[in-house]
């Protein structure tokens, strides 16, 4: 197999920003201009931002065709992928790869993914890891015969869709939860505290524990980013630790947890009988059993009016924090328990079929990851 670098293969480019103090530079601009955060691994269709002509002249930025492959240079999306998918320019964060005719520029993309932890391990800088537009140009390449880079691509493309398919319906099944949410409860009168409907309400341990690399899982906020816990970590503790530390948080099923730092407003009820602790970044709720159902307060927390009450609560710029003295300040529409065991009733109902949709979704993305490995080592 031979490899090519990049930049032997096509044009590179890195964009820049017109003067953000020359209104004439972006009112009623035309030329769509994008910033590193629609890197995402992901196609890029549309740009939230564009400029002028003159701004466009009076700047550094350059234009990228359609099926361009970007890629975010600097902070937490250095590394990151982006298929173009009409012709934009962008910021000084993104490098951009032109098309050429040796190269199916799916296939790139993909292999580009591929690639992400190499990237980010070649990143330099502690607080804001970058590459270079240089580092791009000197990415090797795997070349092969245009039919032979379709028929990868024809591949992979098929199980992306099925992919974003699985994803789309597991959204829409959060989105059917939360209108149920809105529709049996949305014109309660009834309206109760969180610190009235919890016995506790803190966080985890503040002192970072001795970790081991067996033992009892200690989990962090992105155990919770899809609104359940999981105990996938790097981290474990020992029984005696857990033993010293439980005490704080003496977390048993039908308890809630709720991101507070970064990736906010994630609740997630314990479901199961396992032992584990968890970072300060996350809160820990008791319920009043007598008074609410875990599964519905962990619906009214995730209900439109629960999610703009933390939006409006959280304080800081650079590390957004929801503090436990605001979370206490919560107001939760409390209806008669009957009606909150009916709606958990159809929460485990739909959680059924989101089981079956997330078994599906697991073994198709186990089978691209294997075909990439396979394609790309």
């Amino acid at each position: 197999m031979k490899y090519k670098k990049i930049g032997d293969l096509t044009n590179v480019i890195t964009g820049g920003t017109p003067s953000t103090s020359k209104p004439e530079y972006w009112d009623n601009g035309d030329i769509p201009w994008l910033q590193s955060g629609c890197c995402q691994n992901c196609d890029v269709n549309f740009a939230e931002k564009y400029i002028t002509q003159e701004g466009y002249n009076n700047s550094s930025t350059k234009l990228m065709p359609k099926d361009s492959i970007m890629i975010a240079l600097t902070g937490a999306t250095a590394g990151k992928i982006g298929y173009l998918n009409f012709e934009a320019c962008g910021n000084q964060s993104i490098t951009g790869i032109l098309p050429c005719e040796l190269m199916n520029q799916r296939y790139l993309f993909y292999f580009l993914l591929s690639q992400r932890e190499k990237i980010l391990a070649d990143c330099i800088g502690g607080a804001q890891p970058h590459i270079s537009q240089g580092y791009v140009k000197n990415i090797h390449v795997p070349v092969l015969p245009l039919e032979k880079q379709k028929e990868i691509v024809d591949t992979l493309s098929c199980l992306s869709v099925i992919i974003n398919k699985r994803q789309n319906e597991i959204r829409l099944l959060d989105n059917l939860t939360k209108a149920r949410f809105v529709e049996m409860f949305g014109d309660c009168g009834n309206m109760v505290s969180m610190n009235d409907l919890c016995l506790i309400i803190t966080d985890g341990t503040h002192q970072p524990p001795k970790f081991q690399e067996t033992g009892i899982p200690f989990i962090l906020v992105s155990n919770l980013s899809n609104n359940t816990v999981t105990y996938n970590t790097e981290k474990y503790i020992s029984d005696e630790t857990y033993n010293e530390l439980y005490k704080r948080t003496p977390i048993e099923q039908g308890d809630l947890l709720l991101s507070t730092v970064g990736s906010y407003g994630h609740p997630a009820v314990v479901t199961e009988n396992i032992k584990f602790l968890f970072q300060r970044h996350i809160a820990y709720l008791k319920p009043r059993r007598e008074l609410v159902n875990s599964f519905y307060l962990h619906g009214a927390l995730l209900a439109p009016d629960g999610q703009r009450q933390i939006e409006e609560k959280v304080k800081g710029i650079a590390q957004k924090t929801l503090n436990l003295s605001d979370i206490r300040k919560i107001m939760i529409p409390l209806p008669k328990l009957e009606e909150q065991n009916a709606f958990a009733d159809f929460v485990k109902q739909v959680d059924k079929s989101k089981v079956a949709v997330q078994k599906a979704l697991y073994e198709t993305k186990l089978l691209f990851d294997s075909l990439m490995q396979k394609y790309f080592g």
